[in-house]
């Protein structure tokens, strides 16, 4: 591993903090990435849905391995800030699998990945976090794993019990080596203090309307905001609506006034050349 990666991971794994949470705009391509660090992120996100979409897939484990790592790789390569991909289940049908894709994301620039247990048995997701882990140990690599808990996401067990069950895994998934626990679905300020008043690794939770703000976040005791698909969509939202205005009215002002300068998109990546 190199001393600019090294250095890379170590600032990574320090921006997780509840006194400044990590707040993570997540990017689904090279220009969404550069966009993002642009306006001041400290650090990229991807997005395995925003990715799916862009390539043409469902999201849900959908995208095969090459493609998603190709993608990883080209918005690792856009910017200058540590990047953490979303590699949904592992992009593999067992834990040796799972660690090859974590190898090969290391390969592809990334310092952290998210990886989620779905509708999964816990022990899954622990046996595939020990092999991400071992495989970053031979790769000499300070790899942030994240261990994405879909308890509440997907509704899944009983709701008097989802409490009890999400922080059991959550401590299973730090055990088998997990250096942060996501637990998306969540909103209430009551509930969200309750997770990181128990964790032992840093809280990252899933923020949009009606979730609290950032600062607010990081009061209750969460160290890291991640957006999830939800840039992705609004960007989508703006193509339908350009879309529909174009195909409808024959129109163009309302929907595309807000469009970025091409100088300004294009200066982007002329930087980099």
């Amino acid at each position: 591993m190199t001393s600019n990666a090294s250095h890379g991971s170590a600032l990574f794994r320090s921006l997780h903090t509840p006194a400044r949470p990590l707040a993570l705009a997540n990017a689904w391509d090279a220009a969404s990435a550069r966009i993002v660090e642009a306006a001041g992120a400290p650090a990229i996100a991807t997005t395995s849905a925003g990715v799916a979409w862009s390539l043409g897939a469902p999201d849900g484990d959908r995208v095969s391995r090459d493609l998603a790592l190709e993608a990883i790789g080209r918005i690792a390569a856009a910017v200058t800030v540590p990047v953490s991909a979303d590699i949904e289940g592992g992009h593999g049908r067992s834990p040796e699998e799972v660690a090859d894709t974590a190898a090969r994301v290391l390969e592809a620039g990334a310092e952290g990945v998210d990886i989620e247990d779905g509708a999964r048995p816990p022990g899954v997701l622990a046996a595939r976090l020990e092999a991400v882990r071992a495989a970053a140990s031979r790769a000499g690599a300070d790899l942030f794993v994240n261990a994405r808990v879909d308890t509440y996401l997907l509704g899944l067990g009983d709701p008097e019990t989802r409490l009890r069950d999400t922080l059991a895994r959550a401590r299973a998934y730090a055990d088998a080596g997990a250096d942060g626990v996501f637990v998306p679905g969540v909103t209430d300020p009551g509930l969200i203090r309750s997770l990181a008043d128990a964790l032992t690794v840093p809280l990252n939770v899933m923020a949009g309307p009606g979730a609290p703000s950032v600062p607010e976040l990081g009061a209750l005791g969460v160290a890291r905001v991640s957006l999830g698909p939800a840039l992705a969509q609004s960007a989508y939202a703006v193509v339908r609506q350009a879309a529909r205005e174009l195909y409808g009215e024959g129109t163009y002002a309302p929907s595309l006034r807000r469009a970025l300068d091409y100088s300004e998109v294009n200066g982007l990546f002329a930087a980099s050349e």
